[in-house]
């Protein structure tokens, strides 16, 4: 009799805790399962997403290395720019839509469209971040911003390019930035400022032919 009325006292107790704490419980375990659906959900769009960004980018190497060091035909590099605004519409917070612009602001370059080269580079520093966790990487924007100011004094804008990466930190870019400094001061006729940028390239590491031609060629100062 005593083992069945504890058997009653706690069947009684089961239903009071039910009735009373039953219906939240079951409102958080599908809280729970629903997040963790979700969350398996969302990794499954996020990899379809990510293999579908991985194919266009491979389409852009595929094609660009097909005739490598050789100008793209019309054709390709028409490409090459339509695949870089697919990516950047469907998928710009992707590192491949950022990649693309690269190669969508070299074709720019070749077919000297020097605004559009500018937009594609500022696009990527505008969002350089990638990814929920916001990750940058420090390289493509060094990369990028060497490029972008390169463009700019392409563009006979030198005061601009000068006060762009005078901003920057180069870290490890230094020999990059520092020749180009020294082509930005050129343009502006400072000789003396241009060979002291070649020679702080030349300290930083750099040993490029090219560069020793630049010091070279430097005229007299006037």
């Amino acid at each position: 009799m005593a083992l069945h009325a504890a058997e009653e006292e706690s069947i009684e107790s089961l239903k009071k805790w039910w009735d009373e704490n039953g219906k939240s419980l079951v409102a958080a375990i599908i809280v729970i399962f629903g997040g963790y659906t979700g969350w398996l959900l969302w990794q499954n769009s996020t990899a379809d997403q990510a293999a579908q960004a991985s194919d266009l980018y491979e389409e852009i190497l595929t094609i660009v290395l097909e005739v490598p060091e050789q100008a793209l035909s019309e054709e390709s590099s028409d490409r090459v720019v339509a695949i870089a605004d697919q990516l950047r519409a469907e998928h710009g917070e992707s590192i491949y839509a950022k990649f693309a612009a690269l190669f969508s602001a070299q074709q720019a370059v070749e077919n000297n469209d020097l605004a559009r080269a500018e937009s594609e580079l500022q696009w990527i520093l505008d969002n350089r971040q990638q990814g929920m966790f916001g990750e940058i990487d420090e390289g493509l924007v060094l990369t990028v911003s060497l490029r972008l100011a390169r463009v700019i004094l392409a563009q006979d804008d030198p005061q601009r390019a000068l006060a762009f990466i005078n901003e920057i930190d180069p870290k490890s870019f230094e020999p990059g930035f520092a020749e180009l400094r020294g082509d930005i001061y050129l343009a502006m006729d400072r000789v003396v400022d241009a060979r002291d940028a070649y020679i702080a390239a030349q300290q930083a590491g750099s040993g490029s032919d090219g560069l020793r031609m630049k010091l070279n060629n430097l005229p007299d100062p006037g």
